[in-house]
C-alpha cells in the first residue's frame, strides 16, 4: 500500500534544487543579445517636472536608448487599478493610479522618470548619472493629518483635497451602548511604515519573438495570469500571444501581488519596441523606495465594557495613509476596520476611516495587510479595560470569545472580498487554554516573575487573540494528468514564494491517486501551462488551488475506476488505488498500472466512444462563497533591561486553528516566518520620513531587521476547526505568525516594566513600531511626569 502522506509532516520536495542552487530565479535567466535597464528616478518627493535632458546619456557608447514618457507615445499610461472598492454604501473613492513614467509632476521620491537601455547594467547606471531632470520642488504632503487640512499642498492637483477615500460601516447602536458602559476607554494608537524586505528584490525579463509574435515575461510577480492579462490588454495582444512566467521567488510577502509597478508596464514595450530582451534588476536601494511599502494608520478608537468586562460596543476613528497612488484600491484599511472585531462578540460598531494620499511610496498589502492594525486595537483596548477593571488578560479574552455554538457569525459589515463579513467556524477557548498551558501563565504570575524582580531582573508576560480572514475567491483552477510513464503531472496558475506549494499540492494529488510523492511533478506559476488563475495572496493558496487540485484528482480517480472496471471486469467499488496501480481487492494479480492505463485511455487506432475523453486528466476549478476564518493564541515571554531598554523574548507560543493541515511541517514554517517578521515589525523596522518626505534609513545599515539570535524558538500547537467553505476543510495559514505580534510584544514589556518599583506604573505603549530608543524616550516622559 502506498503510505498516506496528506497530513503527514513531508519534507519540502523544493528544497534540495533551493539549496545546491539549481532553482531559477529571474534573474538567472540569460538570454542572447539581452540588454539591460537602469532607472532614473525623482530626488524629490513632490515637484513640477519642467523636463528631461537625456542628450549626453544617449550619446555614451553602449547606450542603445533613452526613454522618457514622452517617448512612450500613446503607450503613455496610468496602470489599472488592481481591486476596485467594494459595494459598502455612502463610500468615497478617488483612483489615482501610477504612470509608467513621471510626467509634469513627480509625487514620491524613488518615482520612475527615464530609463536607459544598454549593452550592461553598468553603461546603462553610468549613462543615467548623466541624465537631468528638470524639477521644481513642492511643498510635500508627509504628515497624515496636515494633509487633509485646509489649504494644504494638494498631491493630485485634479483633486479638491488629499483624501483618497473615505468609508464607514457600523452595526447597532454604539452611542447607546456607550451610555450603559461601566466604563470607556480610549486611545491613540499609531502604526508606522515598515518595509518588506524580501530576500530577493524584483526583476524583470522581458523577449519579444518577432517571428513567432509572442512576447515572454519572466516577473517576480505574485499573480502571473492577471499580470499577462493586463499586458496583452495593454500591448494591444491576444493573451495567447503573451506567456508570464514567475519561477522561483525569493520572498513576496505580498508587495509583489502588486501590479502594474512601471518597470512591469515599461521592460515588455521595450522588449517589443526594441526587438531585443531586455532585464531590470532591482537593488536594494531602489527597493526601499520602488516597492511599495508597509502602512501607516493613526486610530482614535474607545472600547465600552460592562462591569465584568462584556464588550458592548467598540468606536474607532482612523486615519491610512495611502501614500501617492491607491491601485489597490481600499483592501489594507478594510482589513483594518473588519479584523478589529477579532474573535469577539462585538454587538456595537462603528468604524470610520479615511484614506489619504501622502508624498511617499505607494502602500500596499504586506503579509497581514493591514490585519495587524485592527488587531493592535482591540487587544491595546482590551488591556486597558482589564486594568481598570482588576482583571486577568486572560480572563477578559475569555469572557468576550464568541461561543462555538454562533458560528457561522455574521458581523454585517462587508469584507474587502465584497462579501458580508461572515466567520464560517471557531472555537477559539481551546487554543487559550492550550496557549496558557504551554507559556505556563500561572506559575509565571506567581513564582517566575515575582523570583525574577528579586532578583533585579524585569520579566514580562503577555497574552493575544486573534483571527485571520484567509481563502477568499474568486477562484483558482488546476488540471491532473496520469501520464503514460505513471507521472502524474499537477498545473495551477498560482505563483509559489517558498509556501511548500510543490509539496502540499502533491500531497493532495497523491492521496486521491493512491501514488507516491515521487510520482508526481507539480508546476505553478506559468501561464504557457495554465491560462487562468488569480494569484498567490491573503493566504490562499492552499485553501483555493489545494482544492481546486483535489477536485481535479477526484475527477482523474473517477476516470480511472471507470475505465478499469471495464478493463479488469470489475465494479469500481471492488477496485483500489495503491502504489501506482488499480487493483481488485481479493484477487492478487489482477491489477493495471497507472501508466497502462493512460495509454489505453488515449488509443491511437479505434474510435472514442461517444460520452467519453481520451486521456487520464481533469481541470477543475473551486472558488469558494467567502473566506474562511483562521484564529489563534500567541503568548511570549520577554526580559527587558531597565537600563538600555533592550527587549530579549525567552520563549514565543503559538497555538493556531487553520482548519484542516495539509503539512504540519510546511505550517509550522510559515508560522514560524510570520513570527520572525512580526517581530521585526514590533521592535526593530520602521521607515523614517522627514518632512521633506526623504525617506531617512533607506539601507540595511539603517533600517534594522531582527536576526536569528532575535527570534526565538518559536512553540507552537494546533486546534482544529475544519472550515465548512472547502471540501478539504482548510483554512489558511500565511500571515498568522505576524499578525498579533505588536501587541503582544507591547502587553509583555508593560508588563515587565509596570509594577516592578521603576516609577512606571502607568506605562501604556500605545504604538508600533518600538525601538530601544523610542522605548527609553516614553519611559524617560513618564519619570519626569510627561506621561506616557
Amino acid at each position: 500500500m502506498a503510505r498516506r502522506v496528506f497530513g503527514e509532516p513531508v519534507r519540502r520536495r523544493e528544497d534540495p534544487r533551493l539549496l545546491t542552487g539549481r532553482a531559477l530565479f529571474v534573474d538567472d535567466v540569460e538570454l542572447p543579445g539581452m540588454l539591460h535597464v537602469a532607472f532614473v528616478r525623482s530626488s524629490f518627493a513632490h515637484g513640477r517636472l519642467n523636463g528631461v535632458d537625456a542628450a549626453a546619456a544617449r550619446a555614451r557608447p553602449g547606450v542603445v536608448a533613452v526613454i522618457t514618457a514622452e517617448d512612450l507615445g500613446s503607450y503613455w499610461q496610468a496602470g489599472p487599478l488592481l481591486v476596485p472598492p467594494p459595494p459598502i454604501e455612502g463610500i468615497v473613492f478617488h483612483q489615482r493610479t501610477q504612470v509608467i513614467l513621471a510626467r509634469d509632476k513627480v509625487r514620491h521620491a524613488g518615482e520612475p522618470i527615464a530609463a536607459v537601455v544598454a549593452e550592461s547594467r553598468y553603461l546603462a547606471e553610468d549613462a543615467a548619472a548623466e541624465i537631468y531632470a528638470d524639477v521644481d520642488p513642492l511643498e510635500p504632503v508627509v504628515d497624515l493629518e496636515r494633509a487633509l487640512a485646509p489649504g494644504a499642498p494638494r498631491v493630485h492637483d485634479d483633486l479638491g483635497s488629499n483624501l483618497a477615500a473615505h468609508v464607514r460601516q457600523s452595526k447597532g447602536d454604539y452611542a447607546a451602548a456607550r451610555r450603559r458602559a461601566r466604563r470607556v476607554v480610549g486611545r491613540r494608537f499609531t502604526y508606522d511604515h515598515g518595509a518588506a524586505a524580501a530576500m530577493e528584490n524584483r526583476g524583470i525579463v522581458a523577449r519579444w519573438d518577432g517571428r513567432e509574435e509572442q512576447l515572454t515575461v519572466w516577473d517576480t510577480t505574485q499573480a502571473p495570469i492577471p499580470i499577462r492579462n493586463g499586458l496583452a490588454r495593454m500591448l494591444g495582444l491576444a493573451e495567447s500571444q503573451v506567456r508570464v512566467i514567475a519561477p522561483f521567488i525569493g520572498g513576496g510577502f505580498g508587495p509583489k501581488i502588486m501590479m502594474f509597478y512601471p518597470e512591469e508596464m515599461l521592460l515588455p514595450w521595450l522588449a517589443r519596441h526594441l526587438g531585443r530582451p531586455v532585464k531590470w534588476i532591482e537593488d536594494r536601494a531602489e527597493n526601499f523606495f520602488a516597492t511599495s511599502q508597509e502602512r501607516s494608520q493613526i486610530h482614535d478608537a474607545e472600547l465600552a465594557v460592562d462591569g465584568e468586562g462584556r464588550i458592548l460596543g467598540v468606536r474607532d476613528r482612523f486615519l491610512h495613509d495611502s501614500g501617492a497612488y491607491d491601485p489597490y484600491g481600499l483592501t489594507v484599511p478594510i482589513n483594518s476596520q473588519c479584523t478589529l472585531l477579532g474573535p469577539y462578540r462585538v454587538p456595537n460598531y462603528d468604524s470610520e476611516f479615511k484614506a489619504v494620499f501622502t508624498n511617499k511610496t505607494i502602500v500596499t498589502p504586506y503579509r497581514g495587510a493591514g490585519r495587524q492594525h485592527g488587531v493592535f486595537v482591540m487587544e491595546r483596548l482590551l488591556d486597558l479595560a482589564a486594568r481598570e477593571l482588576g482583571l486577568d488578560p486572560v480572563e477578559i479574552r475569555r469572557r468576550n470569545y464568541i461561543p462555538p455554538e454562533d458560528f457561522p457569525h455574521h458581523h454585517g459589515l462587508i469584507y474587502q472580498d465584497f462579501s458580508e463579513l461572515v466567520y464560517d467556524s471557531g472555537n477559539y477557548e481551546p487554543a487559550l487554554d492550550q496557549a496558557v498551558e504551554m507559556i505556563g501563565w500561572r506559575r509565571f504570575k506567581e513564582e517566575e516573575q515575582p523570583r525574577a524582580r528579586r532578583d533585579g531582573r524585569q520579566l514580562g508576560i503577555g497574552v493575544v487573540s486573534y483571527v485571520e480572514g484567509t481563502g477568499i475567491g474568486p477562484y483558482e483552477g488546476a488540471r491532473v494528468t496520469v501520464e503514460t510513464s505513471g507521472t502524474v503531472s499537477v498545473t495551477t496558475g498560482v505563483g509559489t514564494q517558498g509556501q511548500g506549494h510543490f509539496t502540499s499540492f502533491a500531497q493532495v494529488v497523491a492521496e486521491q491517486l493512491g501514488v507516491d510523492l515521487d510520482r508526481v511533478r507539480v508546476v505553478t506559476g506559468d501561464t504557457g501551462e495554465f491560462h487562468w488563475g488569480t494569484g498567490t495572496f491573503a493566504s490562499r493558496g492552499a485553501v483555493v488551488a489545494g482544492n481546486a487540485c483535489h477536485a481535479a484528482a477526484a475527477a482523474v480517480r473517477d476516470k480511472i475506476l471507470k475505465l478499469a472496471s471495464e478493463l479488469l471486469e470489475a465494479s469500481a467499488e471492488d477496485l483500489e488505488l495503491a502504489e501506482g496501480e488499480v487493483r481488485v481487492r481479493g484477487v492478487p494479480g489482477s491489477a493495471i498500472t497507472l501508466g497502462e492505463l493512460a495509454a489505453k485511455a488515449n488509443p491511437l487506432r479505434g474510435a472514442v466512444r461517444p460520452g467519453t475523453e481520451p486521456g487520464l486528466e481533469a481541470t477543475t476549478y473551486f472558488g469558494p462563497a467567502r473566506g474562511a476564518t483562521a484564529s489563534g493564541v500567541h503568548a511570549m515571554i520577554v526580559e527587558v533591561d531597565p537600563e538600555t531598554l533592550m527587549v530579549k523574548i525567552l520563549r514565543y507560543v503559538v497555538v493556531h486553528d487553520c482548519g484542516t493541515v495539509i503539512n504540519p511541517l510546511i505550517l509550522e514554517g510559515q508560522i514560524v516566518g510570520g513570527v520572525a517578521q512580526g517581530i521585526g515589525n514590533a521592535f526593530y523596522e520602521q521607515l523614517v520620513y522627514d518632512g521633506e518626505g526623504q525617506l531617512l534609513n533607506a539601507s540595511f545599515m539603517d533600517y534594522l531587521l531582527p536576526t536569528a539570535s532575535d527570534v526565538p524558538p518559536v512553540e507552537t500547537g494546533h486546534v482544529v476547526t475544519p472550515s465548512p467553505l472547502n471540501p478539504l476543510g482548510i483554512k489558511g495559514a500565511g500571515e498568522a505568525g505576524a499578525i498579533p505580534t505588536g501587541p503582544l510584544f507591547a502587553q509583555a514589556v508593560e508588563d515587565a516594566l509596570r509594577g516592578a518599583g521603576l516609577g512606571l506604573e502607568q506605562l501604556e505603549i500605545l504604538e508600533i513600531p518600538l525601538s530601544p530608543n523610542r522605548l527609553f524616550e516614553l519611559t524617560e516622559a513618564l519619570r519626569q511626569g510627561g506621561g506616557s
